[in-house]
C-alpha cells in the first residue's frame, strides 16, 4: 500500500497530495506539501505519526500557520494540520485542544466571565502554536495563565507542568523537541463578562489601529531585542533615544527599531515592510518566500551595522 493509501485510510479526503501551503499559512506564502493531513483526533494524530515513523519521513505540525513562512519549493513531507478544537471550562479551569483558535478560547472564556485570556483575542494562530512559543501581546502571555500542557512523545501522552515547560520571552522546552502539544490546561479568575467584553472590543480596536490586517502578514517578524547588561545600555544610549518603558522593560521593541532604521514602506518583489508596524511583513499578492528572507536579511543586517542589534525573527522557517 502507497504511503498516500495508507494515510487516506486514517483521515479519508482530508488527505491531499501536493496542497499548495499557501492556502494554509497566514503569509499566503508557500510551495506544495508532498502531503497534507488533517487530523480530528488523538487515535488520527497518532495513527499519521505511525505512518510517518515506519517510513521515516519528514513532518510539520501545522497549528493556525500563523508565525511561519514556508519555502517556495514547499515541504518534501507530511503536513499534519491539527484540527482538535474543542474545549471544556470547569469552574475557573479551562482545558483546550491544541488546534482551537487562541481568539477563539479568548471569547469563550470572557463569555463565561473568566479572566485572564482577554489579551488573545487579537493571536492569529492556535492554542498549541501559543503555548509552544509561550505567544504573547497587550502585556499577556501564553505562560501567565498555564497550568500545564499534555504532549504526545514518541507516541506516548505526558503531562508537562508550566515548570518543566521553561518559558522565556516567546520561547519553551517544547520549542526545542519534538514533542508535540495535544491540549492545555488553563487556570483563570472570575471576572465580570460585560467589563471583560469590553475589554476584548478594546484589544480589537487597538490591533486594527496598529496592524495591518487587510494583507498576507504571518504577524510580528522579529522577537523584541532583549538587553543584555548596563554595558550595553550605554552603548545603545549613545546611538537611540530609546522610550523609558524600554528601558525599564529590558526590552526593545523590533518595530520600533525598524521605524528608526527608516525601512517602513520598504520592499522587495511582492514582499513590503508595513507602513503601519514595522515588525509586519506583508504579502502585496505577490510575494515568494525569497522575497521575504531577502527582505529580513535587509532588515537584520541593517540593525547589526548601524546599533550592534542582532535581530532574531520570530517567524519559523519550513522547507528551507
Amino acid at each position: 500500500m502507497t504511503i498516500s493509501q495508507q494515510l487516506t485510510n486514517i483521515v479519508g479526503n482530508r488527505m491531499t497530495e501536493n496542497e499548495p501551503m499557501s492556502k494554509h499559512t497566514n503569509f499566503r506564502i508557500g510551495g506544495p506539501a508532498k502531503w497534507f493531513v488533517e487530523v480530528r483526533s488523538l487515535s488520527e494524530l497518532q495513527e499519521v505519526l505511525n505512518v510517518v515513523k515506519n517510513h521515516q519521513l519528514s513532518f510539520f505540525v501545522l497549528g493556525g500557520g500563523s508565525n511561519i513562512l514556508v519555502s517556495d519549493q514547499g515541504f518534501d513531507g507530511v503536513v499534519v494540520k491539527m484540527a482538535m478544537r474543542t474545549y471544556e471550562i470547569q469552574g475557573n479551569r479551562v482545558r483546550s485542544d491544541a488546534g482551537v483558535l487562541a481568539s477563539a478560547l479568548a471569547r469563550a472564556t470572557a463569555t463565561h466571565g473568566l479572566k485572564g485570556l482577554a489579551w488573545a483575542i487579537s493571536l492569529p494562530g492556535t492554542v498549541g502554536g501559543g503555548v509552544r512559543g509561550n505567544a504573547g501581546c497587550f502585556g499577556g502571555e501564553m505562560k501567565d495563565c498555564l497550568v500545564s500542557a499534555v504532549v504526545l512523545r514518541d507516541g506516548e501522552l505526558i503531562e508537562l507542568k508550566k515548570e518543566d515547560l521553561a518559558f522565556g520571552y516567546r520561547e519553551s522546552i517544547i520549542k526545542h523537541s519534538r514533542d508535540i502539544i495535544v491540549s492545555a490546561t488553563f487556570e483563570l479568575q472570575e471576572g465580570d463578562p460585560v467589563e471583560l467584553k469590553m475589554e476584548l472590543d478594546d484589544k480589537l480596536m487597538k490591533r486594527k489601529k496598529s496592524q495591518p490586517l487587510d494583507a498576507g502578514s504571518a504577524g510580528c517578524l522579529f522577537k523584541n531585542y532583549e538587553i543584555k547588561n548596563d554595558e550595553e545600555v550605554q552603548r545603545l544610549s549613545s546611538k537611540l533615544d530609546i522610550p523609558s518603558e524600554m528601558w525599564s522593560a529590558r526590552r526593545i521593541s523590533a518595530g520600533w527599531l525598524i521605524d528608526n532604521l527608516d525601512l517602513k514602506g520598504m520592499q522587495i518583489g511582492g514582499a513590503k515592510i508595513s507602513g503601519q508596524h514595522g515588525n509586519f511583513v506583508v504579502n502585496t499578492g505577490s510575494a515568494t518566500a525569497d522575497d521575504v528572507v531577502q527582505l529580513v536579511a535587509l532588515v537584520k543586517t541593517r540593525a547589526r551595522n548601524e546599533y550592534g542589534i542582532v535581530l532574531k525573527e520570530e517567524v519559523q522557517y519550513v522547507g528551507f
